[in-house]
């Protein structure tokens, strides 16, 4: 299924589960009038891992380097927007509702947010070892360099359609 089509099913369930037993639409249905698409990792074997631990159940967060979203000219995320998540080959895995975001130096994240983001052990150290790499690549990449005083965006998000 791609990106399109999962949005489009996404947005019929939220209708049809917004109707009362008369077909009258709830007062309460919020719907999301746009989403973006994109794979964890930028994609490949890592990104398709991290989709299936969404769709397990067992990450329910992520963090991107807060410098790179103003070299690439895109906001941060915001709470109540949604994402398709993608699978490498551009299938999409879910739709995603980002329930909370916050910027905190990369040395400042804490337990609570490793363990959210499932990887390996779900430990902080695990989490700092893989995201000083993932990191420093990225800056690397842009000619940047990366060090423990970067601001990350913390994002947590709930699975709103698989």
């Amino acid at each position: 299924m791609t990106a399109n089509e999962m949005w489009n099913a996404y947005l019929e369930s939220t209708r049809a589960s917004a109707l009362d037993g008369a077909g009258v639409q709830n007062d309460g249905l919020q719907q999301e009038p746009s989403y973006e698409a994109w794979a964890f990792c930028g994609g490949g074997e890592a990104g398709d891992r991290l989709a299936s631990l969404v769709l397990a159940g067992v990450k329910t967060a992520t963090s991107s380097a807060y410098r790179l979203y103003g070299l690439d000219d895109e906001e941060i995320p915001k709470a109540g927007e949604c994402s398709v998540i993608l699978y490498d080959d551009g299938q999409a895995a879910c739709v995603l509702r980002t329930t909370k975001v916050s910027v905190v130096p990369f040395k400042d994240v804490d337990e609570r947010h490793a363990w959210l983001e499932g990887e390996g052990d779900r430990s902080l150290a695990y989490w700092r070892n893989v995201h000083l790499e993932f990191f420093g690549q990225e800056f690397s990449s842009a000619g940047l360099s990366f060090d423990e005083d970067e601001l990350v965006v913390l994002e947590e998000f709930e699975v709103v359609y698989k």
